[in-house]
């Protein structure tokens, strides 16, 4: 898959599966994080003077994102979050 535009496609890191304190969380109390990789990039947003600009995130960045940022899908089974540059809070390092 290759996002059009501004958008980035990132694989949501996988929820905690038990607290710090060895309790087992079922699927229903985990929370989802907020944290993933990027997968793919478009080609960058469009400017006015009809060139693109590149982008501040690549391909294997880890990456902090707001709650309700993007939209979800699944590429080949996968949980994936399809996202504007823009919505990327932060790359961790």
């Amino acid at each position: 898959m290759r996002p059009l535009g501004e958008k980035i496609l990132i694989k949501r890191l996988q929820a905690e599966e038990t607290t710090r304190g060895g309790i087992v969380l079922p699927d229903t109390a985990k929370e989802k994080p907020q944290k993933g990789t990027v997968m793919a990039v478009g080609d960058g947003r469009l400017l006015d003077d009809g060139t693109r600009a590149p982008f501040q995130v690549k391909v294997g960045d880890t990456v902090l994102f707001a709650s309700y940022a993007g939209t979800e899908i699944k590429v080949d089974g996968e949980e994936m979050m399809l996202m504007d540059e823009s919505e990327v809070l932060a790359v961790l390092t």
